[in-house]
């Protein structure tokens, strides 16, 4: 477990602060403040904060792993500003609250991933609840895949998301790959979006560990494509073939909260650090292959985030390979590949921090531009 320097608001018997206390603690979170008096909220509202809003609590590690690059970006980049989080959970009731700790210096962000879209509704409606709320600040969304169906539901809601987005002058969208990047240019203009890859590829968990035997990671819910025939005879002929075979899944079923996130990640990390080759349809299983220098095999999924995502950034990357689930239609090519994984060198199982100039426009956007005022 990696250590932290930064301290954290968790004792609720250390509520009242005085300013010299409060200038110490780097990582607020919202739950942590219900019991602040009014001068401890005067101290906070004059200090410069990023507020990240929206992170999750769900089992699913993929966007616990956003949550946690998100802050580790903002800790790396911009040390003199107060980290504060708002877990999705919290947005609208504790708007009161953060409305008076908020000065027009801060920047609000919202929760990263790939949830843009008509298929996760209430993720969307809290979004544009932030933005719709809060003009006068600038407001990033951290990487996103935008994903709005043909159908007259997601038609619909693409308009209603369109003229909210449309109202804040203060917006920025960041499209974690290019064919997002241009859909969010063609509906919300040019001067609001700008790209960088996911969030949590600014990560790096080098491989430590002796590796051994396969680890599967295959989704079940509505963004799955691969034929669950085609996948459970690859599960079986692995099994025969290796004597390690471990069947896992970047989703747990309990709620994470902001203390127990790293450990969660850890164990994950762990898995896959000690994996010769993993088999994958979920974008961030691809994604902590990639971070932790581990062979890959990535199926698509049911729209263009994985492919995408694969092509922009990670193709390159010797020990990822990307398969269509359309083109693959036998066990043998799929064992062929992974052969082909586990003779790599350790030399080919590196990037090299390749992605890291990738987020700059990010970092740019938040030194320079200047607040607009709200028409």
């Amino acid at each position: 477990m990696r250590t932290d320097n930064i301290k954290s608001v968790y004792n609720h018997s250390k509520f009242s602060f005085k300013f010299n206390h409060l200038r110490k603690y780097k990582h607020l979170l919202f739950s942590n403040m219900d019991n602040f008096s009014e001068g401890d909220i005067e101290i906070l509202k004059t200090q410069k904060k990023m507020i990240v809003m929206q992170t999750p609590l769900h089992g699913n590690l993929g966007d616990q792993a956003i949550a946690y690059a998100q802050k580790k970006f903002i800790e790396k980049y911009f040390k003199d500003y107060i980290y504060i989080e708002i877990s999705y959970e919290e947005v609208m009731r504790r708007t009161k609250l953060l409305k008076k700790v908020i000065n027009e210096k801060d920047i609000i962000f919202i929760h990263g991933g790939g949830n843009m879209g008509d298929l996760y509704l209430n993720e969307e409606f809290t979004r544009r609840y932030i933005i719709e709320t809060f003009k006068y600040n600038k407001i990033i969304t951290f990487p996103q895949t935008i994903s709005f169906s043909s159908s007259t539901i997601g038609k619909k809601e693409l308009e209603k998301t369109r003229r909210v987005y449309m109202s804040n002058p203060n917006l920025l969208l960041i499209a974690r790959e290019n064919k997002s990047f241009s859909l969010m240019k063609a509906q919300f203009g040019t001067d609001k979006v700008i790209l960088t890859p996911d969030i949590v590829l600014s990560l790096d968990e080098k491989h430590t560990t002796h590796r051994q035997g396969i680890l599967t990671c295959f989704r079940n819910d509505e963004e799955k494509v691969i034929d669950v025939n085609f996948k459970n005879e690859i599960i079986s002929k692995l099994r025969e073939k290796y004597k390690n075979l471990i069947e896992s899944d970047t989703v747990v079923n309990r709620e994470i909260s902001t203390e127990t996130r790293e450990k969660e990640l850890d164990t994950i990390w762990n898995k896959f650090k000690a994996a010769e080759v993993v088999l994958t349809d979920r974008l961030h299983g691809m994604i902590f292959c990639a971070i932790t220098r581990t062979p890959c095999i990535v199926f698509n999924n049911y729209n263009h985030k994985i492919e995408s995502s694969y092509n922009d950034w990670l193709k390159d990357l010797k020990y990822i390979k990307f398969i269509n689930t359309n083109e693959m239609t036998s066990f043998e090519e799929v064992n062929k590949t992974i052969e082909e994984l586990k003779s790599l060198h350790e030399k080919q199982l590196s990037h090299n921090n390749y992605l890291s100039d990738k987020f700059r426009p990010l970092i740019d956007y938040i030194e320079t531009e200047e607040l607009k005022v709200n028409q």
